[in-house]
């Protein structure tokens, strides 16, 4: 068998001589050929889907981050003065509250 032999037998000559199975073969390759697709179809949903589910979970973790960041950084900063003029101030030293402000009326 020559280079060319084997060649010619994976071209369109390639089914003659298959007699009686020549057409059934070629119906169960189609059939095998849409299952094929078919399952790809489905697979290439389920990746989508979890992709979209993954854009999801990813951007509530961001916002999550976003809220947590806003929170620290308004209860992070010092309290600012009260505008209530009889509220008063005070500091813990060493264990006793040290009131300020009360004498500057």
């Amino acid at each position: 068998m020559t280079q060319f032999d084997r060649l010619a037998a994976l071209g369109p000559d390639a089914r003659k001589g298959m007699g009686v199975m020549g057409p059934f073969a070629a119906v169960f390759g189609m059939i095998a050929a849409a299952v094929a697709m078919t399952v790809g179809a489905v697979l290439a949903v389920f990746a989508a889907a979890a992709v979209a589910v993954m854009a999801v979970v990813g951007g509530l973790v961001l916002a999550l981050a976003a809220f947590a960041l806003k929170a620290r950084r308004a209860f992070g900063r010092p309290a600012r003065r009260a505008t209530d003029p009889d509220v008063l101030e005070a500091k813990k030293v060493d264990g006793t509250w040290v009131a300020y402000g009360w004498d500057r009326r």
